[in-house]
């Protein structure tokens, strides 16, 4: 008998665990408690009963996205006509939030509905252990042909976790060794010098003066139509092109508008710095407590004004060009006469700081504009069109919704709840960061984040401070109200230690042939590669 090589080993692996899993009966989600789910699933089944039976599904998620960064949002400085039309044809979250304000764990919780500390993603380098359900396994295993493109973030870079076809252009870790993108920017003789200087140590320490000077806000020194944003968007465009009426799953990643702020050097001047106006939240310097959190990627201490006007209008570059590709997908849809019948999701993995508290990216506390995440669902046939939510909903409840609307019953592991339904709501939201250290629960008035071992718990009445300003947890007339949140924190997550993050090299991966092969030497080609690039620079 023919020895098979590792690609057809791993192929026949894969083929094997799916039919398994496939062939394994899925049961009735769970709900979390009857506070925050106070309707069956069962009435969410019977309400999409009259639905397509398995409406085309396009998911688009952005990184490290503030809320208020959106036309549709209330912000009037920027300009994102087809993500704000979005909100027009469905339903705008105003209260949406991310379990874990980093990029995989909170990715890999809106995949698997499940918080961090249950499926044990802690970090950007972690592994959604096979054994885990995810919205894309039933889908795919529902008949639904699946794919990705752009930024995933997982490990192995081509993880299987329901996607069949996966298109990527990474940024951190050693996906950008593996990745489509970065393999594509070589065959062009070309170098992602900003993303570089911004991601990578060996290249940050010895970082232009511009980069330091303007925080990473600087034209890119691609060409555009290998901008990352440019380039997932045409990638995707390829995808959507090849959908059929119904049964088709897309999520598309973009990279930005992550940090570096660079969009291409043809749009880095749409937005005049001294025309826009600072997000609420800014103070001329930083909080004590937050600087002993998290003293800053960028030094907190170091940002003016100035500083943080360019910041912004580059910030909001790169925003208005995913609105661009936005544009393009819809547009061709519409062509294709599947808008209409078509599930399209918006929303990030976490928040931005953009000036709060005279902070910048992320690390810190779980203040709003980091946990607060865009949230935008068109529903099929227009169904709640321009509807506002002022409900309080966690990113974790995407994935019951989309299995919902395909007529599949979310997996007994999943927590969120379906928000189809115009009554869904929670009493509180949830969120973690860190393994032990962080943990917070916000319901519509109040904030507790309680910080462990390290201290600096903090407790706001958000009636009275929305900007979190006065830390009132040692205030004797919020006692009740600080016992009663912390009872929550105790109930949802427990007084255990958390388990160790799992990571596994070797999980399972799809098999296509844009694959590479672990430890063939690639990927120490692609680092030699690009260090004499930016050597010869």
């Amino acid at each position: 008998m023919r020895r098979l090589s590792r690609r057809e080993f791993a192929a026949v692996a894969v083929a094997a665990t799916q039919a398994l899993v496939c062939n394994t009966p899925t049961r009735a989600a769970r709900p979390l408690d009857a506070r925050l789910n106070n309707e069956s699933t069962e009435e969410s089944s019977r309400m999409t009963s009259a639905s397509v039976s398995q409406p085309n599904i396009l998911i688009l998620h952005v990184d490290q996205h503030r809320a208020d960064c959106l036309g549709c949002y209330g912000n009037s400085d920027i300009r994102t006509p087809n993500i704000d039309a979005l909100a027009a044809d469905g339903v705008r979250f105003a209260n949406s939030f991310c379990p874990f304000p980093v990029c995989t764990p909170s990715r890999y919780s809106m995949l698997s509905g499940l918080y961090v500390h249950e499926h044990r993603g802690f970090s950007n380098h972690c592994t959604l252990a096979p054994d885990i359900e995810t919205f894309p396994k039933i889908l795919r295993c529902a008949g639904y042909r699946t794919g990705a493109v752009g930024k995933m973030h997982f490990t192995p870079t081509y993880l299987d976790v329901g996607f069949e076809r996966m298109m990527l252009c990474e940024q951190d870790g050693p996906g950008r060794w593996d990745d489509d993108y970065h393999r594509d920017l070589r065959r062009h003789s070309l170098v992602d010098v900003n993303d570089l200087e911004d991601q990578r140590s060996e290249y940050r320490k010895g970082a232009r003066a511009e980069y330091w000077e303007t925080f990473g806000a600087m034209a890119s020194n691609l060409p555009r139509e290998h901008h990352s944003t440019e380039w997932i968007g045409t990638k995707a465009l390829k995808f959507l092109d090849e959908w059929t009426k119904q049964g088709n799953l897309l999520m598309v990643g973009f990279v930005k508008p992550h940090h570096p702020f660079d969009p291409p050097r043809e749009l880095a001047g749409l937005y005049d710095p001294a025309a826009l106006s600072i997000r609420p939240g800014w103070t001329p310097e930083c909080f004590p407590h937050d600087l002993a959190r998290n003293k800053g990627y960028f030094p907190h201490q170091n940002l003016n004004e100035s500083a943080l006007r360019r910041i912004m209008a580059y910030y909001y570059a790169n925003i208005e060009h995913i609105d661009m590709q936005v544009g393009r997908m819809i547009d061709l849809l519409k062509r294709k006469d599947l808008y209409q019948d078509t599930l399209i999701v918006f929303t990030g993995d976490h928040g931005e700081y953009l000036g709060f508290h005279h902070l910048l990216l992320k690390g810190g506390y779980m203040y709003d504009p980091l946990v607060r995440v865009p949230l935008i669902i068109k529903f099929p046939h227009r169904r709640r069109a321009a509807d506002v939510s002022e409900a309080i909903v966690s990113n974790i409840d995407l994935a019951p919704t989309l299995l919902l609307q395909a007529g599949c019953q979310p997996a007994p592991s999943m927590r969120g709840m379906d928000l189809n339904r115009p009554t869904a709501g929670r009493d509180a939201v949830f969120a973690e960061s860190g393994r032990r250290d962080e943990i917070m629960v916000r319901t519509k008035r109040y904030k507790l984040i309680r910080n462990d071992p390290k201290g600096g718990s903090l407790f706001f009445d958000l009636a009275r401070d929305p900007l979190e300003m006065e830390n009132r947890i040692d205030d004797p007339v919020c006692r009740n109200e600080v016992e009663e949140l912390t009872t929550m924190l105790t109930a949802w997550r427990g007084l255990e230690p958390c388990p160790e993050t799992y990571l596994d090299e070797n999980a399972p991966v799809i098999a296509q042939p844009n694959v590479p092969v672990p430890n063939d030497g690639h990927r120490e080609e692609m680092i030699a590669y690009f260090a004499e690039k930016m050597r010869a620079r």
